[in-house]
């Protein structure tokens, strides 16, 4: 079924054209990610399908019932309610309902409605319907979907009464994320909601949005989130749309190779142009040759000439190099805390030896960034100590750009900390970073999250530290300028620590995973991808470490009804039956998918739709298959929440 429809659509905002002839279609179950350049219109595009924007051009169509549910990119809940109220806020319609079902029982236990028999059947009646209807809208679980919702955002550790204006800024857009989740609309629009989530959390949405009934618009940075999600791409460039199958790995592939066919296309008709050209050139003045000549200029004016293909749009172009080489042994950390007036974090031992490229992960709210700090000396340490190597010098991203002056214009950011230097050789630098022309006297204030990210790249670039301390540096950055980045740290000859959690980005930098914890580190060789695996690894070996414990304990400290060797197997056993049974269930989920799009065709079927019977018929094979989806998608959410608790 389609959703939403977008044809021709255009968008200015004064003279500026920023969207043109943008094509798009939304059917059940799509997952669409909208990709481009930071400032190519995908938030415009959002809001426009939202409703928070108009549209100068085309059209947009939404059948008549279909519910569109937004979360804006920095969008956080702002709520004098607690968490649990806010959150119930969303099932105001249900809990009318319910108030509606126990007034009709207590009417049917009313002895003058019992003895008079049309007003009880007539309240009979509408009880049933009411109840089905309560049923059907999820009356019966939707307590149980916010403690999930909850839950896989980490807030299972909150007093739900907690007043939502107390919260952190990233813990107001997690909610609004919650409940958007919560509210299903038929087509949700996400934008960047990756951000402000850690990558236990990460997992969870992915997990989510995997099992999401309706459709799905996104716009992301993540590329392993993209990779896990989407099954569709929408490009923006140059203020146009082009659509690609598959997932983001997918469409760089596809992208790669349109654009090498296209280019062979257009190199193959120049040729020809140029031989035809050629030969007009050399005959048309030939009395023997001159028809042929003319014949050939006919078919050159009749040919449809290809426009050269467009590659990709001007991209940073950087590089990190040094001044001078530290000595092999970089920093060491012992028995380091962290933290404020009271840790956050404590015990942490590390060493970085050069060249290491080292990831620190953690939940949030574990102090990554506060050690990083630490490290730098913008915060003192609360215990332990913190050893740098020799000829260490270190170059900082904060993730919150502090180290950026909001009065000054782009040039005089830069030109400031180094003014010895030239004007042209720092508008090169500039002109790197994609500053050009009268953007180097724009405002500091004035520029987006992703403009300052490349100015504070430029900053760092210019210190050539052989150190670099990196707090989320791909943050802001669109998807091409994240790979410009990892390529030019991946070529860095210095030492690495940083914090992301972008996952693809671990995986193609770091040489070690350092796991933070409120009481510890603990270090893994490897990118991320290896750290998972040896988490599973020594997951699976504590566990026989314990059922080999107990096989061998003394019957006297041995429970006497049933041994916990046999508990374990049985919470085993019980454990497999329910990812078996949620593997039937998306297995019969993706059948029931089936019938239901073979049904709406036939019905669109015009010798079909005037068949009474046959209509009849597709449309109760449908409804069947529906309640059933119903039915089982209940059980699944029921199922995924015992298997993370």
């Amino acid at each position: 079924m389609i959703l939403l429809q977008v044809n021709n659509l255009s968008k200015s905002f004064g003279a500026e054209e920023i969207l043109s002839n943008i094509k798009l279609e939304v059917q059940t179950k799509d997952r669409i990610a909208l990709v481009g350049r930071n400032g190519a219109g995908k938030s415009t595009l959002l809001k426009i399908i939202a409703g928070q924007l108009s549209h100068d051009g085309g059209d947009l169509n939404k059948p008549k019932g279909v519910s569109i549910g937004y979360l804006e990119q920095h969008s956080g809940l702002e709520s004098e309610l607690s968490i649990w109220e806010e959150m119930m806020s969303v099932f105001d319609y249900l809990k009318v309902m319910e108030k509606r079902l126990r007034e009709a029982e207590q009417q049917m236990a009313d002895p003058e409605v019992y003895e008079n028999e049309e007003s009880y059947n007539r309240i009979m009646t509408e009880y049933d319907e009411l109840q089905v209807h309560f049923k059907d809208a999820g009356g019966y679980q939707y307590e149980s979907d916010i403690r999930t919702v909850l839950h896989g955002l980490r807030f299972q550790s909150f007093d739900y009464d907690t007043p939502i204006f107390t919260l952190s800024g990233g813990q107001k857009t997690r909610l609004a994320l919650g409940k958007l989740l919560l509210t299903k609309p038929d087509v949700m629009v996400l934008d960047e909601p990756t951000n402000h989530l850690d990558i236990d959390t990460l997992s969870w949405l992915e997990s989510y949005l995997q099992g999401y009934p309706g459709a799905i618009l996104i716009v992301s940075h993540d590329r392993y989130f993209l990779d896990k999600i989407v099954n569709q791409v929408v490009e923006i460039s140059r203020r146009r749309s082009k659509k690609f199958h598959g997932n983001y790995s997918r469409y760089l592939d596809q992208k790669a190779l349109d654009y090498e066919r296209e280019m062979k296309e257009f190199e193959k008709q120049q040729e020809e142009i140029a031989n035809l050209e050629d030969f007009i050139a050399r005959n048309l003045v030939r009395a023997s040759t001159t028809k042929q000549a003319q014949s050939r200029r006919k078919k050159l004016q009749k040919m449809d000439k290809m426009d050269r293909p467009k590659g990709d749009e001007k991209s940073a172009s950087f590089g990190f190099s040094i001044d001078r080489q530290s000595g092999n042994d970089v920093l060491k950390l012992q028995d380091l805390s962290v933290g404020y007036d009271t840790p956050v974090s404590q015990h942490i031992n590390a060493a970085a030896t050069r060249e290491d490229s080292i990831a620190l992960i953690g939940p949030n709210g574990v102090g990554k960034s506060t050690l990083l700090k630490t490290i730098v000396k913008k915060l003192p340490a609360l215990a332990g100590q913190i050893q740098y190597g020799s000829n260490v010098s270190i170059g900082y991203y904060d993730q919150e750009q502090a180290e950026l002056h909001s009065n000054k214009t782009v040039l005089n950011e830069l030109w400031d900390d180094y003014p010895m230097k030239n004007e042209k050789d720092i508008r090169t630098v500039l002109g790197n970073f994609l500053f050009s022309g009268d953007d180097v006297i724009k405002s500091v204030a004035t520029l987006s999250g992703g403009e300052k990210a490349r100015l504070a790249l430029a900053k760092l670039m210019m210190q050539k530290s052989n150190l670099l301390i990196l707090d989320e540096p791909t943050n802001h950055l669109d998807l091409d300028s994240k790979e410009i980045l990892e390529n030019a740290l991946i070529d860095y000859p210095g030492t690495i620590l940083f914090v992301s959690h972008d996952r693809y980005f671990i995986n193609r930098l770091a040489t070690k995973v350092l796991e933070l914890s409120t009481d510890g580190s603990t270090e893994y060789l490897g990118d991320y991808d290896y750290y998972i695996e040896k988490i599973n690894e020594q997951a699976e070996l504590a566990a026989i470490e314990e059922r080999e414990r107990l096989e061998k304990a003394p019957a006297s400290e041995k429970p006497t009804d049933k041994s916990a060797f046999a508990l374990d197997k049985e919470k085993q056993k019980a454990e497999r039956k329910k990812r078996r049974r949620l593997e039937e269930i998306e297995l019969r989920i993706t059948e029931l998918e089936s019938t239901i799009e073979e049904h709406e065709n036939l019905l669109c079927d015009p010798e079909i739709f005037q068949d009474h019977e046959r209509v009849m018929e597709s449309n109760q094979a449908i409804e069947q298959a529906k309640t059933e989806m119903d039915q089982l998608l209940e059980e699944w959410a029921e199922l995924e929440e015992e298997l993370s608790e």
